[in-house]
């Protein structure tokens, strides 16, 4: 089979190769990080008046306009906190470190 007529060979229903796979994932909705409660809201922008109005292919259109811009608002409960994530826990303290020294030829201790 030619290298180019390969290509166009449509994948089966069932198949698990690795573009197969990156399709699926991808076609996934995002997982949302949170719930959103009524309190949370998004940023969004809207226009307050049209300051200047003109005709765009026959049709009358704003030019300029003046916008506020509604910042985000994050209640207490989905505000993520200041310190960083945990990556490690002490298991067992069991004193000072000690220094690790390899042992390349075995020895006694004199003395």
């Amino acid at each position: 089979m030619k290298q180019s007529s390969y290509r166009h060979v449509p994948h089966n229903p069932d198949c698990t190769c690795s573009v197969c796979w990156s399709k699926t994932e991808m076609a996934k909705p995002a997982r949302c990080l949170f719930t959103p409660c009524d309190q949370c809201r998004p940023a969004f922008v809207q226009r307050i008046r049209i300051l200047k109005v003109g005709k765009v292919s026959g049709i009358w259109t704003p030019l300029i306009s003046q916008w506020q811009v509604i910042p985000a608002y994050t209640c207490a409960k989905h505000t993520p906190s200041q310190r960083p994530q945990p990556f490690w826990r002490v298991v067992e303290n069991i004193g000072k470190p000690v220094p690790f020294v390899p042992i390349h030829e075995p020895f006694e201790l004199v003395g």
